[in-house]
């Protein structure tokens, strides 16, 4: 049961990540499922290393709505391409 709430809470951060980051981002259910999930694990290396949280610990929801913020805007980043000066 663990990994299907795994599944939903990462779907709602996922979509209120995309919600709360300005710009169109053209996704599905999975990727953002994977935006969602990827955030909260980014959240949780980035908390570990601070020293936030234990290694046994999962990061918090808020928390893992920064991180997949965090990784829309790298994402972002990596595929805009710059316009051409005319």
């Amino acid at each position: 049961m663990g990994f299907v709430w795994t599944i939903i809470i990462g779907f709602v951060v996922g979509l209120l990540a995309r919600m709360l980051h300005p710009g169109r981002d053209e996704m599905g259910f999975i990727l953002t499922t994977l935006l969602g999930i990827g955030g909260a694990l980014v959240a949780g290396f980035i908390g570990r290393m601070a020293g936030w949280y234990r290694p046994d610990e999962a990061a918090g929801f808020i928390a893992s709505l920064i991180g997949a913020m965090l990784l829309l805007w790298i994402s972002r980043r990596m595929t805009h391409t710059p316009r051409a000066a005319t």
